[in-house]
């Protein structure tokens, strides 16, 4: 489909959703640095909300300011659902469902009432958390990130089954050299303990008290640390080859189809024909 070149003059409709699902304008960017601030604001509240013991005003603080929180994110919710042409696109997104899961926890406390029902209030409202996924939307190394991660991902499972692979081996030599008196009571038991060694965790429930169950602990313990340079380095390498890959930053929405990743510079969309941007600006 051949895009119009014709000069077209956006509706209120269509400039409100520049503002809102772009960030390529000052507008744009200035609704999106102010969202930030109120996610992080929210997260803030609800850790502090956590903690026991503080003066009553406090809480009575954070109930208030939560509530405009609240509000602020249902007008933007409302506002994103007015802006768009196709509204059901971003009620079933990902960014949809977690606007709504984030912004309704609240108003569920006038729906739920009574004594018993309190703590599933409370445990409601903790849903607030889900607001800090929304900040992907602002960070632009994510889909390097993500590349690196896609293309990590059979370096990563080959690396992870030789790792158990160990673990089964040394786990089953535990086993047979210390024996149930030592909490070895099961090759699965001791194949846990391997796992938890090997990864430096050392939670200290099971150890060896032989010679030679120390002598072959202390080789895990030494092979965990390289262990765990391993995956890091892979994620390294591809995120190095990713970020010469990507280069486009464009966060340019359709108003009419709502296609996203278009071309740095693209003034039409690559999906629908349609003008991306505002002749007048």
């Amino acid at each position: 489909m051949k895009p119009n070149k014709q000069k077209k003059k956006f509706s209120w409709r269509e400039r409100l959703h520049e503002i809102i699902y772009e960030a390529d304008t000052p507008a744009g960017k200035l609704f999106d640095v102010l969202l930030l601030i109120f996610i992080i604001l929210s997260i803030l509240f609800v850790m502090i909300e956590s903690v026991k013991g503080l003066p009553k005003w406090v809480y009575l603080y954070l109930y208030y300011a939560e509530w405009v929180i609240t509000i602020l994110f249902s007008i933007e919710y409302i506002l994103r659902l007015i802006s768009i042409k196709k509204p059901q696109k971003y009620v079933f997104s990902f960014f949809g469902i977690i606007d709504f899961l984030s912004t309704i926890p609240l108003y569920l406390s006038f729906f739920i009432s009574g004594s018993t029902a309190l703590l599933t209030v409370r445990a409601l409202r903790l849903l607030r958390v889900f607001r800090i996924l929304k900040i992907n939307r602002y960070i632009g190394e994510g889909n390097k990130l993500m590349i690196a991660l896609r293309d990590s991902r059979p370096k990563i499972l080959v690396f992870l089954f030789a790792v158990l692979v160990l673990s089964l081996i040394a786990g089953t030599l535990m086993y047979m050299i210390e024996g149930s008196d030592s909490g070895f009571t099961s090759i699965p038991i001791s194949i846990y303990w391997c796992i938890v060694t090997l990864t430096t965790v050392g939670f200290g429930d099971i150890h060896p008290v032989t010679p030679l169950g120390q002598f072959i602990a202390s080789i895990i313990m030494i092979m965990g640390y390289g262990i765990i340079a391993v995956p890091t380095g892979i994620v390294s390498a591809e995120y190095s080859r990713a970020t010469k890959k990507v280069t486009n930053n464009n966060t340019q929405h359709c108003y009419n189809c709502n296609a996203t990743e278009h071309q740095n510079g693209a003034d039409f969309c690559y999906n629908c024909g349609y003008k991306l941007h505002n002749d007048n600006e």
